[in-house]
């Protein structure tokens, strides 16, 4: 008899899950800070990929790094800061899922629309003549690493922002210095050489020369090593400040 009453429940509990995820995509999808983020890197990619004398094939992993800054910085912790604000998370706790699955289910949702953003623009890259990268094992390295470190940057920011206002307005002053000594806005050869050892131990950074040591066949160790340091250790500190309401 309680086995037939837990399993009961645990559908009840999957088909919410399920319901929740259908509806948060929607949302997610309406959502222009979502455009921004996928047509942004495109934007990039065109212009500076058409203009640069080395080709789409030099700028493609400063986009993609751009992509993924995008997401982790900005659209993450906008979007959870927001639904504490308004009182989501609080209510969610009387229904039969828990805050913690929707945390789940929205980072598995942007996950899924940032890989997606990459492969689009990786499908542009290629129209406008880009190589492929040369160690592909590496390269999902960078992007699977690379997308848990700036998530896990993003969950912290959302676990200290009071609102969505402020939670939007830290992932912007976050992300340009980042971008910056990451090497997403300079090409690394015209960055001082302080600059550039800076940049090397931060998430953006490390995404960065991990994208491009794929793409050159050569060693990436250290740049994994970081971002897998900063995926560890933020969400370390995230979990431990994040508050439900």
């Amino acid at each position: 008899m309680m086995s037939t009453v837990s399993q009961g429940r645990e559908r009840t509990r999957v088909f919410a899950t399920a319901t929740l995820a259908l509806i948060e995509a929607k949302l997610l999808l309406r959502d222009p800070g979502s455009l921004f983020t996928v047509v942004i890197p495109i934007f990039l990619l065109m212009v500076f990929g058409v203009s640069s004398a080395a080709g789409a094939t030099a700028v493609l992993p400063a986009t993609l790094a751009t992509a993924i800054g995008l997401f982790g910085l900005y659209l993450v912790p906008t979007t959870l800061a927001t639904y504490r604000e308004r009182g989501i998370l609080r209510r969610l706790s009387v229904t039969p899922l828990s805050p913690t699955r929707l945390l789940v289910v929205q980072l598995l949702i942007q996950t899924v629309l940032a890989l997606a953003s990459c492969v689009l623009l990786l499908c542009v890259a290629a129209g406008l003549g880009a190589e492929l990268p040369i160690d592909a094992l590496s390269f999902a390295a960078a992007v699977v690493l690379g997308l848990a470190s700036l998530l896990s940057c993003g969950l912290l920011i959302g676990a200290v922002a009071p609102n969505g206002r402020v939670a939007n307005g830290i992932g912007v002053l976050l992300y340009f210095p980042l971008a910056y000594v990451g090497g997403l806005i300079l090409p690394p050869a015209l960055m001082p050489p302080a600059v550039r050892e800076i940049g090397i131990v931060t998430p953006l950074g490390a995404l960065r020369q991990a994208l491009a040591d794929a793409w050159d066949g050569g060693g990436s160790a250290l740049s994994l090593g970081v971002m897998a340091a900063y995926a560890v250790c933020v969400s370390l500190v995230a979990a431990k400040f994040f508050r439900w309401e």
